[in-house]
């Protein structure tokens, strides 16, 4: 079992805990006379209200280095890395060779032969092997070193609006203005005397910023947080409420609205599938017929008939309600929440021919019941991103 540098503090906070890979995160902080779903509600809206800390050391750190590093990337991802600058950040897209999704995250350009990727919580180990096995097997001639760092930082998000604010307490070395320090740039310096890399990424949606420092520094670094957001209201936020944020806005999580069948197309990324590369893992696999033929599964959201009625994770779509099974399905819930931000519940599906369906009402058989849902666009919440880019 693998525990962050802050572990210690969650437990003392009474943290309901859920393993991811072999981590253990924290799921929810529930106060007295709270049960998790109130506490849930309670984190989401400080972000949305005010300002939140999340712990994100589980998150996959690879540093890649070497002169072939940038296009060694390029292969890799889906979307185009050697023409990043230093000292900004991209979100990446990364398939098998079949043309399917299987990781994806947020990579900096440290150097001009220097990256750091950041993969999900629980790939991190599967995608280090899966970059030596190309390097050692297929692409022999790159000179290019992968190392694994997840453990050896400490990484925060601060989330909300005042963000910045708490950021400009702990007395930062460089310029934390909108105009110094935009959305997707990384700075590298110091918070007070502890050595940081700073980026400035949102899962949220929200004004957020994610310090990474040595993981020996991680539990001062946090507990300096914590007190530079105490009049702000600050609030320390676990994996669901970061889940329900997420879909709000519309954000996939490989493993949820992926399932090993799942392109870039289906989950609505086509704008990350570049055009110009001469190649890349999984680019020739898209060209097949079924996976650009009509009637794929799509991803959209979902809006209940009753806003207080929550989907099952998994519920089946039919195309036409009968008396008892079986009944065509043509889809089914990725996701699901009650967003206490809009007040109703929310989900995220993978339906056939989705996107051509919006507006549509869907009929989900359960037991006893039969709940009707509406496609939606899948971003229910700031779709102009004002809220992260202040």
């Amino acid at each position: 079992m693998r525990r962050t540098a802050i572990f210690r503090w969650h437990k003392a906070q009474n943290a309901v805990f859920e393993p991811v890979g072999q981590w253990r995160r924290a799921y929810t902080y529930p106060r007295a006379g709270e049960d998790k779903h109130a506490a849930i509600n309670r984190e989401i809206l400080a972000v949305r209200r005010k300002v939140g800390l999340l712990d994100a050391s589980t998150l996959g750190k690879i540093e890649i280095k070497g002169p072939d590093a940038a296009e060694f990337l390029d292969r890799i991802y889906t979307n185009m890395f050697s023409s990043l600058k230093v000292g900004r950040c991209r979100y990446g897209l990364m398939m098998n060779e079949l043309g399917f999704l299987i990781d994806d995250g947020v990579t900096v350009r440290l150097g001009d032969d220097h990256f750091l990727m950041h993969t999900t919580s629980g790939g991190a180990d599967r995608i280090a092997a899966w970059l030596e096995e190309w390097l050692q097997t297929e692409w022999t001639q790159y000179k290019v070193f992968v190392t694994p760092v997840t453990e050896q930082w400490a990484q925060f998000a601060i989330a909300g609006p005042k963000a910045r604010e708490v950021l400009s307490k702990l007395a930062p070395d460089f310029d934390i203005s909108a105009e110094g320090f935009p959305h997707m740039a990384m700075k590298e310096g110091r918070l007070g005397t502890y050595p940081v890399r700073l980026y400035r990424i949102s899962f949220s949606g929200e004004l957020s910023y994610e310090v990474a420092t040595p993981a020996n520094f991680g539990r001062s670094v946090w507990d300096q947080i914590l007190a530079a957001g105490a009049e702000f209201g600050i609030e320390a936020y676990g994996t669901e409420a970061l889940h329900v944020l997420r879909a709000e806005k519309g954000y996939i999580v490989v493993g949820d609205e992926t399932d090993g069948t799942v392109t870039p197309f289906d989950v609505g990324l086509d704008g990350l599938v570049s055009k110009k590369k001469a190649d890349f893992i999984g680019k020739r696999s898209l060209e097949q017929s079924f996976l650009k033929s009509a009637g794929r599964k799509q991803l959209v959201g979902l809006l209940t008939d009753d806003p207080k009625e929550v989907l099952p994770d998994g519920a089946y779509a039919v195309r036409t309600i009968k008396d008892k099974p079986p009944m065509e399905m043509i889809g089914q819930v990725t996701s699901t929440y009650y967003s206490p931000t809009l007040d109703r519940s929310i989900a995220m599906a993978l339906i056939e021919d989705g996107r051509n369906r919006m507006g549509e009402t869907l009929s989900f058989p359960l037991e006893g019941k039969v709940v009707r849902a509406r496609i939606t666009d899948p971003v229910f919440y700031d779709k102009e991103g004002s809220r992260q880019n202040v």
